[in-house]
């Protein structure tokens, strides 16, 4: 925002989402993604990690998203390729944990789950297995 002005979501403009802004929202996510064991981070190769505000219109409650090719699918043909994108959306996130009556703590683990949840897409770990996992 210019000026150094912060704009912090409230829930009356929001659609009763829980109050905090995307700079502290962009934290969690950090915080998230330095709670990946070190052996696991030194192996993720050309992926990038974004926070955006919402999903694609199409699914308005996801809650994170993996575009890529997965480590397990590269072959010699991986060359000069745009990074692997994984986007973590910051609305469906907070609405989720409103509607369950949470606090910035359940926040913290839903972002943890989503960020584990689709580096493991990057790692070539499907669905079905992430949900057995408890990262559903």
């Amino acid at each position: 925002m210019p000026g150094g002005i912060t704009k912090r979501v409230s829930l009356t403009d929001n659609g009763g989402v829980l109050e905090m802004t995307r700079e502290e929202f962009e934290g969690l996510v950090s915080e998230a993604l330095d709670r990946i064991p070190p052996e696991l981070t030194r192996l993720m190769d050309n992926v990038a990690v974004f926070v955006e505000d919402e999903p694609p219109p199409e699914d308005p409650e996801l809650l994170g998203l993996y575009e890529g090719t997965p480590l397990t699918e590269r072959g010699e043909w991986y060359a000069g390729v745009l990074p692997d994108r994984i986007s973590v959306y910051m609305g469906p996130t907070l609405r989720l944990v409103r509607r369950e009556g949470g606090d910035r703590e359940l926040v913290v683990e839903e972002v943890e789950i989503t960020v584990v949840h689709e580096i493991a897409h990057h790692f070539g770990i499907d669905d079905e297995r992430l949900h057995g996992l408890g990262y559903g």
